[in-house]
Order: C-alpha cells, then sequence, then structure tokens
C-alpha cells in the first residue's frame, strides 16, 4: 500500500511494483529501497499540498516541488548515495506512468541529483585473507562441520568474487559435477554467469558437504545455519568481525572486501578489465573501472615508499 494516495495513483503503484519484480527483475533490496523511497516522496508531497496524492498531482508537479524534496532531503541529512537512488527511484516511476498511463511532466529532467564521491574498494592484502581463512577454526568457537562451512564460504567470496548474497543463494544443484571446474551464480537481476572454480574452493566445498549434519538436497540450500535452515548474511558478517578482532585486521575486512580482494589482486596478476567484469557480473565496465583506481593508489604507495626523490 502506498500511504497518502489517491485511488488511481495506487492502481499504478501496485502495477510499478509487479513490474520491478518480474520484468525489469530488481534485486529484492533494490525493490525495498525503491518502495520506501517513493513512498517517502508521496509523503512529502502530500504534507505539502495538503492532501492526498494523484496522478494529476504528479501530471502537474513543478520543478519547484522536485526542487523542494531534494532540500528537504540535504535538511534531514540523507547521503548523498541515499538521494541518487531516491532520485533514480522517482524517475523510474515517473517514466512508468508516463509510458503505461500517459502521464507526462517535462519537469522531470530538470531534476538533478547531488553527486556523491565514489569512495574506491578496500581490498585486502594477500597474506591477510590467507591469515582470514586460515583462523576460521583457529579460536576453537564451532563445530567441524561449522568451520568447514564458514571456511568454504569465504573461499567462495575471495576464490570465485562471489557477493554474499551469491555465496549463500547457492543451492546444492549449482554445485559442478565432478570433472566440471565452472560453478554456476546467479547475481543481481537474476543474471546468470558461470566463474572458474579453484580446486581448493572445490576440495572446500566437498568437506563441508560430507561434514554437513543434514541432508542437503539438490533443490535445497547449499550453506545452512545452526538450525539446519538456509545461511543469513549476518551470521557470515558477525564471524568476520570475531576474526578480523583475532587477527587485528582493519574495520574494512568484511566479506564484501573478499570480493574486492579478487578483482584487485587478479588485475594486479594481469587479468584485463573485460574478464573481470564477466567474473564479478558487472552489468557496466565503469564499475569495474574503480579497480584501476585501487592499483594506482597501491603503485602510489609503493613509489613513496622505494623512490630516493619520494
Amino acid at each position: 500500500m502506498l500511504a497518502f494516495a489517491e485511488a488511481d495513483l495506487e492502481v499504478a503503484y501496485t502495477a510499478w511494483c509487479a513490474w520491478l519484480a518480474h520484468e525489469k527483475r530488481a534485486a529484492a533490496r533494490t525493490q525495498q529501497g525503491y518502495r520506501r523511497d517513493l513512498q517517502a516522496f508521496v509523503t512529502f508531497l502530500a504534507e505539502h499540498q495538503g492532501g492526498p496524492v494523484g496522478l494529476a498531482s504528479l501530471r502537474e508537479l513543478a520543478p519547484a516541488g522536485f526542487r523542494g524534496w531534494l532540500a528537504w532531503r540535504l535538511k534531514e541529512d540523507y547521503a548523498k548515495s541515499s538521494t541518487q537512488r531516491a532520485v533514480a527511484a522517482v524517475r523510474g516511476f515517473l517514466d512508468f506512468l508516463d509510458a503505461r498511463y500517459a502521464v507526462h511532466n517535462p519537469a522531470l529532467r530538470a531534476m538533478r541529483a547531488p553527486r556523491a564521491s565514489r569512495r574506491l574498494p578496500r581490498p585486502l592484502a594477500v597474506v591477510e585473507v590467507n591469515e582470514l581463512t586460515a583462523a576460521v577454526g583457529a579460536d576453537g568457537d564451532g563445530a567441524p562441520w561449522l568451520v568447514a562451512r564458514d571456511t568454504a564460504v569465504l573461499l567462495l567470496l575471495y576464490g570465485a568474487g562471489l557477493r554474499i548474497g551469491e555465496a549463500l543463494g547457492l543451492d546444492c544443484r549449482d554445485l559442478p559435477a565432478s570433472g566440471e571446474t565452472t560453478l554456476r551464480v546467479v547475481g543481481k537481476g537474476e543474471k546468470e554467469r558461470l566463474v572458474p572454480l579453484l580446486p581448493v574452493i572445490d576440495a572446500a566445498l566437498r568437506v563441508y558437504v560430507a561434514a554437513c549434519p543434514y541432508p542437503l538436497p539438490a533443490d535445497g540450500p547449499l550453506f545452512l545455519g545452526l538450525r539446519g535452515k538456509r545461511l543469513q548474511q549476518a551470521v557470515v558478517q558477525k564471524r568476520v568481525r570475531e576474526l578480523r578482532r583475532l587477527l587485528g585486521l582493519p574495520e574494512t575486512a568484511t566479506p564484501h572486501a573478499l570480493r574486492h580482494s579478487f578483482a584487485t589482486h587478479l588485475l594486479a596478476g594481469g587479468a584485463d578489465l573485460r574478464s573481470i567484469q564477466e567474473l564479478l557480473g558487472h552489468s557496466s565496465l565503469s564499475t569495474t573501472q574503480r579497480y584501476t583506481g585501487v592499483d594506482a593508489e597501491s603503485l602510489g604507495r609503493l613509489y613513496a615508499a622505494a623512490h630516493p626523490r619520494a
């Protein structure tokens, strides 16, 4: 439901949500964020026009209305990246209204989101990754099958460059058959890709499967939690926090940092950007190009430390 909306806008909103999920196939978190952003936008308009918002209100909305909304977000101290996403949500919704309901608003084109500075990824050094994966069972915390599970998950994140959601979303049927060397991964937007599976990762997965005390049917989740349900991201994130405190690693040592490390170490080893883009499942090469900045930054530090005139 869309609060403070007239009936025609509610109908359009429901259709847009269905389009996001089934035609655009946006990730679940993207759908949630867009719905939340649009709700906040409609609530803002309702408060300022003194009543429910309908399709006619959106058709007649002047540029000042959009600017007022952006000014309100700035006053409320929303992050620039959050406002960028909110603008994308509102634009996407109004484009949908234009295409499906002939609700055209030229003022939309004048709306500009604030530019957010993109921070460079913070990968771990190779030695830090090795320490992290080796320390999973070092503190004696957890049953042997849990140690095998956590080791396999961390090796997947680093050795295959998976997002944590992609790794934990794997089902048993996704495991390659004996002799195969690629893993089928479903990424953002339900896009499938094949990633090479290193022998050390394949071995870790087999050790976990053999040690798991719960049944692992082909159509069920690969990684299970303590109670036999699909393993949740929060559990892995908590375990990595414990390990980085144990090892004295920086707070940037997160599960996602292992994916950054995968890309950065490949680039440093001579892999080309297009190949890394395919392995990471990036839809745009510009996203992958961030890792060239990381490599340049590390070269700069090496230069400053080693050159006699630095």
